[in-house]
């Protein structure tokens, strides 16, 4: 089935992410008609998916349906589907459940986990970059200290009772921390007969860094909460292959594991290379100095499938949510502009914890604040006793434009715990 055009200029946003959902909203003011296409109903906050992992949060307290942003406007309607292809001849999104015809095109499709081509490694971890990913290693964990407590053999007792997170960047710490707090300070109170002197927490980093963006010192202070949680740091450690039951490191040792959480990088969503144009390694898309794809007519991309470098030789924008949101508004704007006949604006970003010279201002003693603030709210949220303190140092006042800005509906429910509608 094919939806008919509008009377009115029609733009389609592929992805309900934070990306597509701020273009949504800037163009919900103008005089078009909005189609959102996303195979989940609702909004995701991908920072907080390893507190559902480990049971901190409910699902509905990362979760906001997406016809919710827009009750007040009609012109913005939500299309439930998968996305199969693109006919940009014949400006079409193709769906699981029919096409869609537009005149402008965002696609803010996201990413994906990268197993860099390891499919074993792919076939048996743990990913975690969506909600059911989450809730998936949450069942894991207390799947095996159910099986543990009645295990009578100690070598098993000890695969299952070994969980290891791969990838040292923010992701990858504040899971292996979160399991930590989970095991020794919730679940040791409900598991009578386990011994939890079995129970071995590992961080594996192919680097010889865990937050690679942060300073050395709040590196290694990091490094150094961790170990009291009892988490094992290994550093300069390269996974090679992963069967479900032992992971195998570069360095020629096996670890018994039934738990391996994979946050070791991330790739575009693979719907991009259904678009035929020129892409990076990674998958994700080049696109102009004005966000639009280069040979495709009315067709922009942002966000995390999207490649834009602003200067030659530089490397690409970080595939962060400030990025995100500021290429989502600037697109919105260039679309109105090219319907009003207007010049396209030329995309911009500035990280504010860099000097005009793009240089770190490491000397700031502002900026050394707001770096030591990233790390406590890091460090809070994932390795320390207090939420609350963890979630006020997070809270968008006390950072910078470079950092997640919460949408308004994620920035009470902490406090408050209700659920969502």
């Amino acid at each position: 089935m094919s939806e008919m055009k509008t009377k009115r200029t029609s733009v389609v946003i592929v992805g309900a992410g934070i990306g597509g959902v701020r273009a949504a909203q800037v163009l919900a003011e103008q005089d078009v008609d909005v189609t959102i296409i996303d195979r989940n109903n609702y909004q995701l906050f991908p920072p907080l998916l390893y507190q559902v992992s480990t049971a901190v949060l409910a699902e509905s307290e990362i979760a906001y349906p997406v016809r919710e942003f827009f009750r007040s406007h009609p012109n913005v309607n939500f299309y439930l589907g998968e996305v199969q292809d693109f006919d940009t001849d014949n400006q079409t999104v193709i769906t699981d459940h029919g096409n869609v015809d537009y005149d402008y095109l965002i696609v803010a499709a996201g990413s994906t986990t990268n197993y860099f081509g390891m499919k074993s490694v792919e076939q048996h971890a743990f990913p975690m970059k969506t909600m059911t990913e989450a809730i998936a290693i949450r069942n894991q964990i207390i799947r095996c200290l159910e099986r543990a407590e009645q295990e009578p053999d100690e070598a098993k007792r000890r695969e299952l009772l070994t969980f290891v997170c791969v990838g040292g960047g923010p992701t990858g710490v504040e899971e292996a921390g979160a399991i930590s707090e989970l095991i020794y300070k919730s679940m040791r109170r409900d598991y009578h007969k386990l011994n939890f002197d079995e129970v071995d927490i590992k961080l594996m980093e192919g680097t010889d860094r865990v937050l690679a963006m942060m300073p050395e010192k709040l590196r290694n202070r990091t490094v150094s909460i961790l170990q009291q949680k009892k988490v094992d740091v290994r550093l300069s450690t390269a996974v090679v292959d992963y069967d479900g039951h032992t992971i195998k490191l570069k360095s020629g040792e096996s670890i018994p594991t039934q738990t391996v959480i994979w946050a070791a990088g991330v790739k575009a969503s693979p719907i991009m290379s259904k678009l035929g144009t020129e892409a990076i390694r990674d998958g994700r898309i080049n696109v102009q100095k004005n966000l639009s794809v280069k040979g495709l007519v009315n067709v922009y991309a942002i966000g995390d499938c999207a490649c834009f470098i602003q200067q030659e030789g530089e490397r690409p924008l970080a595939t962060v949510a400030p990025v995100a949101m500021k290429e989502a508004e600037l697109c919105a704007a260039n679309i109105i502009r090219r319907m009003q006949g207007a010049s396209q604006e030329v995309f911009s970003y500035k990280d504010r914890g860099r000097d005009g010279n793009n240089r770190p201002r490491s000397s700031s003693p502002a900026f050394r604040q707001h770096q030591y603030d990233r790390v406590l709210c890091l460090v809070s949220l994932a390795l320390g006793s207090s939420f609350q303190a963890g979630w006020y140092l997070c809270q968008p006042d006390r950072f910078t434009e470079m950092d997640v800005e919460l949408p308004a509906q994620y920035k009470t429910f902490p406090h408050s715990h209700q659920p969502l509608s």
